[in-house]
């Protein structure tokens, strides 16, 4: 073996070195913080705060939703309006434009990974899926609150100024 091949032999290793490293440190870096959320969560209040401070719930009075955190932080999240009408024709296929609109009014779910900035009071959702397209590929930070196994966070504004709230009691 000559100087030039070992030269390019020791850079290839120490590039790969660095690589490896790289990749383990962002990967833990992903999910920060996740494990202590780790487990299942059951939807306490879906709330919105209008502008004017005064707060009404956003889902109907008795929402119903789940979410699921592993400890790597994927997470799937389901929140439901108690009182969604069934569709009239019982085809989802079928289904009138005020039936498709309270649906999708009626819900919201999406699914990716999860990372805590605890240090900001902030959960970081990473979405790659959601039943609002527009979310999709988005990351989206949320002030939270946590304690005596109970999680609550504050969604970004709507337009309108509105900010929803969500708030889970952990039950395993």
């Amino acid at each position: 073996m000559n100087v030039h091949t070992a030269a390019i032999r020791h850079a290839m290793a120490a590039l790969l070195s660095a690589c490896l490293l790289w990749t383990s440190a962002a990967f833990a870096g992903s999910a920060h913080g996740a494990s202590s959320l780790a487990g299942t969560w059951t939807l306490v209040a879906a709330d919105v705060q209008h502008p004017d401070g005064s707060r009404a719930s956003d889902y109907g009075a008795q929402p119903k939703g789940l979410l699921m955190i592993d400890s790597q932080g994927h997470y799937s999240l389901q929140i439901f309006k108690t009182e969604r009408q069934a569709f009239h024709a019982g085809d989802k296929a079928k289904g009138t434009p005020d039936e498709y609109k309270a649906a999708v009014m009626g819900s919201s779910t999406h699914y990716g990974t999860l990372r805590i900035e605890p240090d900001r009071g902030v959960l970081v959702f990473h979405i790659q899926g959601a039943s609002f397209p527009n979310w999709e590929g988005q990351e989206q930070r949320r002030q939270y609150q946590l304690g005596d196994g109970v999680l609550s966070y504050r969604v970004t504004a709507r337009p309108n100024g509105d900010v929803p709230i969500s708030v889970w009691r952990k039950i395993d």
